[in-house]
């Protein structure tokens, strides 16, 4: 099954949430008018998309309309899969691993797949002929670290841990310094997430990227927040949240396929101006992509 499958499948039950309710206002409406706007209008809204991202999009489908005369309401549903999509569009999605080495921050509140979501990365880019090293820098936790272990060891790559308790920071340091040694391309650093104490989660991010910027002053580095998009609207609390304590670049999106709240991801991008950058459907170390806005898009509408 190609990923697109995996996804479109994935995404079925938020399709069905969107797509089924647009589609029984394009049935109903035959003329391209005022009362078609303000029906899709309230389902964006309903479909997690937020009043000012929907808002948005129905202003600029509503100037489309007029610019391009537009009369058939298929074509209405044509320029409202352009329009999400743009929003989806402007703002890198590539990692930028211009540096050797270059280094990937990861974070997010635990239970969201992020130590998962780290091994499908690392597996992504070792395909890709680059030499990946792993820092376990969610000390707070002894599961986290044999966790990212297993994932380290499947996808083939170096891993740097201590014993738990120990200064996340401290990991970070010594993976670098063993990034250095083993001439690697990419560490990829996993981090505690726990939001509930968030002054030492800040503190704790601060000496992280502190050491990073000190020892890899010339590395390209990327910050991703990896999001379970099944909590909905708690999604958009997080970003929030760590946005606070860490420069995001990206967003992974993981469990996808057990939520009909995938509009939820229209929201986020539009009002935070972070790409998403990783998509993740399924269990395996495969089920991870590059994000794709058409696919995306066309997988719910």
């Amino acid at each position: 099954m190609s990923f697109f499958e995996k996804l479109k499948n994935g995404l079925s039950k938020t399709k069905n949430n969107i797509d089924e309710k647009i589609n029984g206002v394009f049935s109903t409406f035959r003329r391209v008018d005022e009362d078609l706007l303000d029906e899709l209008e309230e389902i964006l809204i309903m479909s997690d998309l937020g009043i000012d991202t929907s808002t948005n999009i129905i202003n600029e489908l509503r100037k489309k309309i007029k610019i391009e005369n537009i009369k058939e309401v298929e074509d209405v549903k044509t320029e409202l899969r352009k329009l999400i999509k743009e929003i989806f569009n402007k703002q890198k999605v590539e990692l930028e691993l211009s540096t050797k080495p270059s280094v990937i921050l990861v974070i997010g509140v635990n239970g969201v797949g992020k130590t998962t979501s780290i091994g499908k990365i690392a597996n992504k880019l070792k395909k890709d002929g680059k030499k990946i090293v792993l820092a376990a820098a969610d000390t707070f936790r002894a599961a986290a670290v044999e966790q990212l272990e297993i994932w380290s060891n499947r996808a083939g790559c170096e891993i740097v841990k201590k014993e738990e308790g120990s200064d996340p920071a401290s990991v970070v340091y010594d993976a670098i310094k063993v990034t250095k040694e083993k001439n690697a391309d990419v560490l990829i650093c996993d981090t505690a997430g726990r939001l509930h104490n968030k002054k030492y989660l800040m503190d704790e991010l601060y000496k992280i990227q502190k050491i990073i910027e000190k020892e890899l002053p010339e590395s390209s580095k990327e910050v991703l927040l990896v999001i379970d998009a099944t909590t909905g609207q708690n999604a958009i609390s997080q970003v929030e949240a760590f946005k606070e304590v860490a420069p995001i670049t990206g967003l992974v999106l993981t469990k996808l396929d057990g939520t009909a709240k995938g509009g939820i991801v229209v929201r986020i991008v539009n009002e935070n101006n972070i790409p998403v950058k990783f998509i993740g459907v399924g269990e395996g170390i495969e089920d991870m992509e590059v994000f794709n806005s058409d696919d995306f898009v066309n997988a719910i509408i």
